[in-house]
Parts: structure tokens; sequence; C-alpha cells
């Protein structure tokens, strides 16, 4: 897939209504206010990152795919920052953000584990982070047999297996 396709699929009415339902509820669980910080982790085409700049969050997006991160760039405020990195080892100094994002990108990532911690490491105040629910009616439509379409290849869990990542 590719990065203008996938974006694409949030000027949908069915995507428009399932990306600003997610943003409100990462919004509201980090509680962010206008001129805090957040880094968006795996921002992939920015559209997480763009909606956070919209509510004057100072915004960073980190992606390892630097197509998709040229997509971010070109679609995003030109006061927006870019980095090219890995969840596993995020290249920022402890508390560097008020606020850590990540949005169905760690289910992709080898090392879960490891990049939930790097993305508490990095984070100041608070933290949201949102994983494919393999209990949903969407694992049951795309996720099954290693997934189709942007699924492909994500890992989709339940609760128990989510709190795990945090022992």
């Amino acid at each position: 897939m590719n990065p203008a396709d996938y974006d694409a699929w949030y000027d949908t009415p069915r995507g428009r209504w399932i990306g600003e339902t997610e943003y409100a509820l990462a919004a509201r669980l980090l509680a962010a206010q206008p001129g805090d910080s957040l880094l968006d982790v795996g921002c992939g085409t920015g559209w997480f990152s763009r909606r956070a700049a919209a509510d004057g969050l100072v915004t960073t997006g980190l992606d390892p795919n630097v197509a998709w991160l040229d997509y971010a760039r070109a679609h995003g405020s030109p006061v927006m920052s870019w980095v090219e990195g890995d969840a596993r080892a995020l290249p920022f100094a402890d508390a560097s953000f008020d606020h850590v994002l990540s949005v169905a990108a760690l289910c992709f990532v080898d090392d879960e584990r490891l990049a939930v911690a790097e993305s508490v490491r990095v984070a100041r105040r608070r933290f949201a982070i949102g994983w494919l629910n393999r209990d949903s009616l969407l694992y049951r439509q795309k996720g099954r047999d290693g997934g189709s379409g942007a699924y492909h290849g994500a890992r989709w869990h339940g609760a128990r297996e989510v709190r795990a990542l945090f022992a």
C-alpha cells in the first residue's frame, strides 16, 4: 500500500469517523494542553500527528519508513518535525516529550515490549498506545491468516497480552 492511498482512507466517511474517534479517545487519556510536546511513534503518513498539531500540540512524528515520512512532511505543517527512527531505540533523551502517542503501530514492531519501554522512557507526563484487538470484528474481517491490506503482518492482542507488555 502506498502512503497516499492509506491517507486517503481517512477522507472517507468511515475513515474520518474512525480516525476522529481514535484520536478523541487518545486525546482524552493524554489530557494534553496547547503548547505541550507530543511524539507520535510509528506516525506513518502523519494523520494523527497532523490532528494533534491542529489541537496546538508541538508535534514530532517518528517512523522507520522514509517514503511515508516524506509524504507526512509534504502534507504537514512546516512547524512539525519528522524523524526517521526505530520505536525500539527512540533517538531522544529520557522525558523528552510531554506526551507520547502510538496508534496501531507497535503491533508491527518485532519487540513490542521494548517499544513500549522506549515510549514510556521518553514521555514526561502521559502516553497512549492503541493496539489491534484480536477480539474485535475488525480482526475477523481483516486480521486473520496474517492480515490483509494495511493490516498485513500485524499482531493482534487480547487485553491480557497487552497488560503483559507492561509487566
